[in-house]
């Protein structure tokens, strides 16, 4: 097996983008630890299962970024014996645990919602509106930038835990309307409030399956989209020597790909040559596409028509 280089400045932008992921976790973090707080008092002294439901879905949230940023400071560990390809995978590990934690909030909420609609409870309060007004207006802050940051970074978990972020909008703007309802029309809509929380627990449990799908994907070693491959193949014709591409691999290893290509050469090359030319790809690759962490090359004599 090829031993992974490594090209010193390439090095620090890798580790810059993992600080970033961090600074934006703890952010993260912090945020969510206060909305957690704030809903599950205000929904218990306020009587309303919508507001505890969304106070659940928070400490499930605050739980999860934890999750993230530890696997990130794994991340940050460089390449060893026992792991050639570093420690990356721990990031994409993390956006699954994210998107089972959510399955088991998410049936939790609905239990939980469901059994209350059976037992007779007083009717809520309004200023049990409050904290999920705040809470919207914030997750959409924090949703964007994690949304933004995530895809800067190609970061599986962040992406997971923005859709985290962003599922709590929605779950907020639905306890908020079943809360409206049944404080306007408590003679009608006494049941609204719990309803209410049972959706935003139908809402996470379909957040979980996304989530849990997309990240399943990367530790499936699943291809990225032709437009990447295509790049790659692009970068590698560049080369001086190289006379065709065969084959194209490359598989996502946390917030970078490792790539295996098959470069078509002159069949009289020699040996000496031809690594040199494999060599001169490898850094060529990494300097042009920073979103590569690493290529291995296997040479194939060439004997199509010249391009």
């Amino acid at each position: 097996m090829t031993v992974p280089f490594v090209i010193p400045h390439l090095q620090q932008q890798h580790l810059r983008k993992l600080t970033v992921a961090k600074k934006v976790t703890a952010v993260g973090m912090a945020v969510s630890g206060l909305l957690a707080l704030s809903k599950l008092i205000v929904g218990w002294l306020a009587h309303s299962t919508a507001v505890l439901a969304d106070g659940v879905e928070n400490v499930g949230d605050l739980f999860g970024s934890g999750l993230v940023l530890y696997a990130l400071f794994v991340a940050s560990k460089p390449p060893d014996k026992q792991h050639p390809y570093g420690h990356g995978r721990s990031e994409t590990i993390a956006g699954l645990a994210v998107g089972f934690l959510l399955g088991v909030s998410g049936l939790g909420i609905c239990y939980e919602s469901f059994r209350r609609l059976h037992v007779v409870t007083e009717i809520p309060h309004m200023y049990g509106i409050w904290p999920l007004a705040a809470s919207i207006i914030v997750k959409s802050g924090l949703s964007t930038g994690k949304f933004m940051f995530g895809r800067r970074l190609e970061s599986a978990a962040i992406l997971a835990d923005a859709w985290h972020d962003g599922i709590e909008i929605i779950s907020g703007l639905v306890a908020l309307a079943a809360l409206g309802l049944t404080l306007y029309d408590p003679a009608h809509f006494a049941a609204a409030d719990r309803w209410g929380g049972f959706a935003v627990g139908v809402i996470v449990l379909l957040t979980a399956f996304h989530v849990v799908r997309d990240t399943s994907n990367e530790l499936m070693d699943a291809m990225p989209g032709d437009e990447r491959i295509e790049r790659i193949r692009q970068v590698a014709l560049n080369a001086p020597g190289v006379l065709g591409v065969e084959k194209t691999y490359a598989r996502k290893i946390g917030l970078q790909y490792h790539v295996e290509l098959h470069l078509e050469v002159n069949p009289h090359m020699t040996v000496q040559a031809s690594h040199d030319l494999a060599t001169a790809c490898r850094f060529l690759i990494r300097e042009k596409l920073d979103w590569v962490a690493d290529v291995v090359v296997h040479i194939e004599p060439f004997f199509g028509a010249p391009r």
